[in-house]
């Protein structure tokens, strides 16, 4: 599969304690918890979508606005 570019941020806010028990849980499968939140979330569109999710092979890049002298 190729690599995505990861360039937009999703924020949530959820009870610590469950924070806590998630962190734990995906250290003790060895993947950060933005690995898992990608694959689950990966997960939910090809099931809504009944189709495997393959990201084009470029996605182009937000142009960048030029700096203020």
């Amino acid at each position: 599969m190729p690599l995505e570019v990861r360039t937009s941020r999703l924020t949530i806010l959820i009870d610590p304690r469950k924070k806590a028990l998630f962190e734990r849980l995906c250290a003790e499968e060895d993947a950060t918890p933005s690995q898992v939140v990608r694959r689950l979330i990966r997960r939910y569109i090809e099931e809504r979508t009944g189709r495997p999710w393959n990201p084009p092979e470029k996605t182009p890049r937000p142009a960048r606005r030029a700096r203020r002298a």
